[in-house]
């Protein structure tokens, strides 16, 4: 039986730019396709093209690097069934592992040690109606859930979505500004004037290294 391959973008070394681990030195695992196309989309090259890669030569890329955090991105990383075992055997061997998702393809497969990034779909987006809201049930304490803010509709829709199911209560809740879409200054004070339970963050990456691929 032939070792499960994944079709694989770029796997690099950087600081994590967003989520819980900002800051930390982190293996991205950036796997090739999307069925989504975001207008805000920044990697649009993982849409097509990357290179088949066997499970042990993605393990052997990302234990080159001295680090115990490893994140599995894309694209869409779940749209690819080999996604599955792939997080299942980075968290067999050791390390702390969190996924990147857009939350329209099913997540409730994927391995319980996994810290799931789940975006959710903004009206700004054009991919608000992809949005799968069954996906909810299967976020824990330790997951997050991104909301990526255009506008202040964009930022209404959400504050009316965190209230409506109770998101804040669940897990972290992320607002992020749409980079050169929106103010990261006003998205702050939007957020301190109505006193919402949200982390606000920014690409941490974008602010140091721009649009620079593998960064």
């Amino acid at each position: 039986m032939s070792e499960p391959s994944l079709r694989i973008t770029e796997i690099f070394y950087s600081l994590q730019g967003e989520a819980l681990k900002v800051g930390c030195p982190t293996v991205f695992v950036r796997l090739t396709g999307c069925p989504l196309r975001c207008q805000y989309c920044d990697t649009e090259y993982a849409f097509s093209g990357g290179d088949w890669m066997t499970m042990t030569a993605i393990l052997a890329a990302v234990d080159q690097y001295n680090t115990n955090y490893v994140t599995v991105t894309g694209g869409e990383p779940l749209a690819q069934p080999n996604c599955l075992p792939l997080l299942t055997k980075l968290c067999d061997d050791g390390y702390q592992v969190s996924l990147e998702t857009s939350g329209v393809l099913d997540i409730s497969q994927v391995d319980a040690r996994v810290v799931k990034v789940m975006d959710i779909k903004t009206p700004a987006s054009h991919e608000q109606d992809k949005n799968r809201w069954a996906n909810l049930q299967y976020i824990g304490a330790q997951d997050q859930l991104k909301f990526v803010i255009c506008d202040r509709a964009d930022y209404l829709w959400s504050c009316q979505c965190v209230q409506r199911h109770g998101l804040d209560k669940q897990c972290e809740v992320l607002f992020s500004p749409s980079n050169e879409q929106l103010n990261a200054q006003q998205l702050a004070d939007w957020i301190l004037q109505d006193q919402l339970a949200v982390r606000f963050q920014i690409q941490l990456h974008k602010y140091l290294w721009g649009n620079q691929k593998g960064k």
